[in-house]
């Protein structure tokens, strides 16, 4: 009798891809077990956990595809919704080089994803990995005296810093402060109040007494940790500005969609996508809209220029980002088509 090491040796050989033809091996052994895939990254829910009301903890077992993270980088999840997959980016809150992934993800009014998961999640699901990227990371040199600040779910990335040093055993200074909006909506409370070696303050911004009255200031940074070495935000943008009014180098990362300005005018060129043989007049609208509009289903998932999900080739043409306003014209590159618009005719692989 196989075993399940041997079932999946077997099933991953040289000969059998040959066999399976040009759907590839892991069409056939995801039938079997989903996460037994060798080209696409998987994870199981193994554990799910409510911290907070508005929050759902899920530890993720990763299948052999999944490469690993730094600390600090944020993960494209993709899960099923009605029959339709949805990638949202998410920074776990593990350790780096951890065997298990852990995702804490608030709930935000509106978020489909977010919804779902704090609503529906449950140990068995798999959902796919993809696309780890951010340069919101620990430098290799590890500064002496180090500020955290985050507010809200910008906590995740700084937790996974956090659990990254204590694993290597640090012994530099270290000082987090965390902004909610409540007690209750404090994730990793109780883990953070019994973290040796941290100073750890709590702000919160709508009810309950905290150790910080308000919002981040020059009386938080000195109660915090004045003059640190390095200093590392993430959280809203209005977080990320007070921070940066007092600390000019700090490394920053905030999940909150940008502003996409769409032009007053359309170019009035041609779309051209040349799979679906389909073509249309630009309105100005992102190219992922514009697409949609036409009866194409691409795949896309948040919508703001982080996860890439949407990305394809441009054959020919210019497309204007509509976060930089930074135009490009170079033939055959790749484009991300939630957050670019035509600049006259444009044709694209899709």
């Amino acid at each position: 009798m196989f075993t399940e090491t041997l079932t999946r040796r077997v099933l991953r050989s040289p000969l059998v891809d040959l066999l399976t033809g040009p759907h590839g091996v892991d069409r056939y052994t995801e039938l079997v077990e989903p996460t037994w895939t060798q080209g696409d990254a998987r994870a199981r829910v193994v554990a799910v956990r409510r911290q907070t009301p508005r929050s759902v903890t899920l530890t993720l077992e990763p299948n052999k595809a999944f490469t690993g993270f730094r600390a600090g980088q944020h993960i494209n999840l993709t899960v099923e919704i009605d029959g339709r997959r949805r990638t949202r980016p998410y920074s776990p809150a593990s350790a780096e080089g951890s065997p298990y992934i852990e995702l804490t993800i608030g709930h935000h009014d509106g978020g489909l994803v977010s919804t779902h998961l704090c609503e529906h999640a449950r140990p068995g699901m798999v959902v796919g990995l993809d696309s780890v990227g951010g340069d919101f990371v620990l430098p290799a040199l590890r500064p002496r005296r180090i500020l955290f600040v985050s507010g809200g779910s910008g906590i995740t990335p700084v937790m996974s810093m956090l659990r990254t040093m204590r694993d290597e055993g640090s012994d530099r200074e270290i000082a987090f402060v965390h902004y909610a909006r409540s007690p209750e909506e404090a994730c990793y409370a109780d883990e953070l109040a019994a973290m040796a070696g941290v100073r750890v303050l709590h702000g919160y911004t709508r009810e309950g007494a905290g150790d910080l009255d308000g919002h981040f200031d020059a009386d938080h940074l000195a109660a915090a940790m004045p003059r640190p070495d390095a200093v590392f935000v993430c959280g809203p943008p209005a977080l990320v500005e007070a921070v940066r009014a007092h600390c000019p180098d700090a490394k920053a990362e905030s999940f909150v969609p940008p502003v996409i300005t769409v032009p007053a005018e359309s170019s009035g060129g041609r779309i051209v996508f040349a799979d679906a043989a389909v073509d249309t007049v630009d309105d100005g609208r992102p190219i992922l809209e514009q697409a949609e509009a036409a009866g194409l289903t691409p795949d896309s998932g948040c919508r703001m220029g982080i996860c890439h999900s949407c990305t394809r080739r441009k054959t020919r043409g210019a497309v204007k980002n509509l976060i930089t306003g930074a135009v490009s014209g170079v033939e055959e590159e790749d484009i991300q088509i939630c957050v670019s618009a035509p600049v006259g005719d444009v044709e694209i692989a899709l």
